[in-house]
């Protein structure tokens, strides 16, 4: 294609030194399974102006059977403690109010490193070395792979909002063992009490796959009832959609109606777990960091309308009801 003028790979984009053109073969494309280095600079994404996304790993050593992702993000590799604090602290003093960190597989971060630090070390770290900060977030985690310190940093430091999203894919023992996921259900239940014992209000969001290769309706019901057995609020649901050159691909599917079918149903029941928890919260007050568009979020990411307010303020609001989707805030 005339107008592309360089191609690079996953491993590549991140070093400001392969982005020149010389006027080579235009293509810098390592092999990805051979990485062994973290990002060469820390993503530093930027939502509204208020909230900041530091990546602090990247890649994937698992194989779940219906994902492609570590083919071309490589091994898992993590930013070193030093540079993730230096970021947030860059960060901080920017005046962002809120990071959310991220990574291809959060839970597996440090294991590559020397002392092979965890999520938890990282996250109590973090709030240490930046004191500024006010909000600390994570992306998706592996619930089989939450440690005690992270579980015991929800418990005690308040700047840790009370949100989790959690990779769950399916709520059927015998379907999670065919993706070749780590937990099984209990697993997911137990680490939600265990967790809303230690801080009542954390909420919990969660992918899920609908219509896996071989699901049952009863295997699906299993799914479907998951929702309430974890008290899910935040629900991401994703049609099975086969990837060439993984297992999955290869196994008996399910007919595309019934896939389609059984989505539906699950959106439906995470709408309805999303508008009992908004229900919940009229007439108590929350400190909400504003963004733009009139809206924020609360501490367990609940989205707020708060009419004219400009955004990257932090402010007390007082929850009138919802619409369903949105809380309303008066004043």
């Amino acid at each position: 294609m005339p107008e592309v003028a360089l191609v690079i790979g996953n491993a590549e984009k991140t070093n400001p030194a392969s982005w020149k053109d010389d006027g080579g073969a235009g293509v810098q494309v390592s092999g990805i399974m051979s990485a062994k280095m973290g990002p060469h600079v820390l993503s530093e994404g930027v939502e509204d102006h208020t909230r900041a996304f530091l990546a602090v790993q990247t890649g994937c050593d698992h194989r779940c059977t219906f994902c492609i992702i570590p083919f071309g993000r490589g091994p898992s590799r993590s930013v070193p403690m030093d540079e993730v604090f230096r970021a947030a602290c860059r960060l901080s003093d920017k005046g962002f109010r809120e990071i959310v960190l991220t990574g291809v597989d959060l839970t597996s971060y440090g294991a590559d490193l020397c002392g092979g630090p965890r999520l938890g070390e990282l996250v109590k770290s973090i709030l240490r070395a930046a004191p500024k900060l006010e909000r600390l977030r994570l992306s998706s985690i592996d619930c089989i792979e939450a440690d005690a310190d992270l579980i015991d940093a929800f418990a005690t430091e308040p700047r840790l909002m009370p949100h989790l999203h959690l990779s769950l894919q399916s709520g059927d023992d015998l379907i999670l063992k065919r993706m070749k996921r780590r937990h099984r259900r209990a697993d997911a239940i137990r680490l939600c009490a265990e967790l809303r014992r230690l801080r009542p209000e954390i909420v919990f969001g969660a992918d899920i796959i609908a219509g896996f290769p071989t699901e049952t309706d009863a295997m699906f019901e299993n799914t479907l009832a998951l929702i309430a057995d974890c008290s899910l609020t935040h629900l991401h649901v994703f049609p099975f959609s086969a990837r060439p050159g993984t297992p999955a691909a290869k196994m008996p599917p399910v007919a595309p109606q019934i896939v389609k079918a059984r989505a539906k149903r699950l959106r439906d029941a995470g709408d309805a777990a999303l508008r009992s928890h908004l229900a919940a919260q009229t007439g108590k007050i929350f400190r909400v960091l504003t963004e733009r568009g009139g809206t924020g979020h609360t501490e367990d990411f609940s989205r707020v309308n708060v009419g004219g307010i400009p955004p990257s303020l932090m402010i007390d609001v007082i929850i009138a009801g919802n619409d369903g989707k949105m809380l309303e805030a008066k004043f």
